[in-house]
């Protein structure tokens, strides 16, 4: 975990706690933490269990879920909380599981079940490639060259990659139920996707999921985005962020 320092001047408010994606690391969200920072925001951003700091710890939902926890109680029990593909369905899950400690909830590249048959056939290849000489590693830096900005290559590459923990969490995360959490959840709801994220094949079934809680839902498309929003687009995403905040948060705008 990564326990972001207070700026000076930074104003009292709703924390904000991150959660990254598979086989990233808490550096992923480093233009998300200035930016939160500079809008007198305190902020957390979590390594997840076998990644970043936590590399070769075993991933587990409920590991994952007391790292969140531990975070989330680090900064007063009751936070904004953001979570990027893996990251938005631990997020969804711990919304669920922890009502009052989620004030609101950015779910983003995360709009499709991960009960999908091809999870597990992900789950069979991510076997094979972290058996091979190098566990994927060429394979892995060609694709973040091919895919994103030379300062989102640096960002994401900061904390490392997890390369022999993708087969374990996608078959930790099969046993997730997002459309069946989110009706339940207690908080309004962001759910956030690039315009050409292959994982929002769901997003209107998500969206429905979300409205029957009865709490505000909003959608959010960001054009020319993948998968990996907050890289492809900060700027774009940092400002759902803000306005997220604002949104529950409307005594603390910076």
């Amino acid at each position: 975990m990564v326990d972001v320092p207070t700026a000076p001047g930074v104003q009292a408010g709703l924390p904000v706690v991150l959660v990254h994606g598979i086989r990233t690391s808490s550096t992923m969200w480093r233009a998300q933490v200035a930016s939160l920072e500079a809008a007198g925001r305190r902020v957390r951003a979590v390594d997840l269990p076998g990644h970043g700091t936590r590399l070769g710890e075993p991933f587990t939902l409920d590991a994952c879920d007391a790292v969140i926890a531990e975070a989330v109680d680090d900064l007063g029990g009751e936070v904004l909380l953001v979570g990027l593909s893996l990251g938005g369905f631990l997020s969804v899950e711990f919304a669920d599981k922890h009502p009052d400690a989620v004030r609101g909830l950015v779910a983003a590249g995360c709009c499709t079940d991960p009960r999908v048959p091809l999870r597990a056939a992900w789950a069979r290849l991510s076997r094979w490639i972290e058996r091979t000489p190098d566990s994927g590693a060429r394979l892995n830096a060609f694709v973040v060259r091919a895919a994103l900005s030379p300062q989102a290559q640096d960002d994401i590459a900061a904390g490392g990659f997890a390369l022999r923990v993708m087969s374990e969490a996608l078959d930790a995360v099969g046993g997730l139920d997002p459309l069946g959490s989110l009706p339940r959840s207690r908080c309004p709801v962001w759910l956030v996707n690039g315009a050409l994220d292959h994982f929002r094949t769901q997003q209107a079934a998500f969206r429905r999921a979300a409205e029957r809680s009865g709490q505000p839902v909003r959608t959010v498309v960001v054009p020319r985005a993948r998968h990996l929003v907050s890289l492809d687009a900060p700027v774009a995403f940092t400002r759902v962020v803000l306005e997220a905040l604002e949104a529950v948060d409307p005594s603390a705008r910076p």
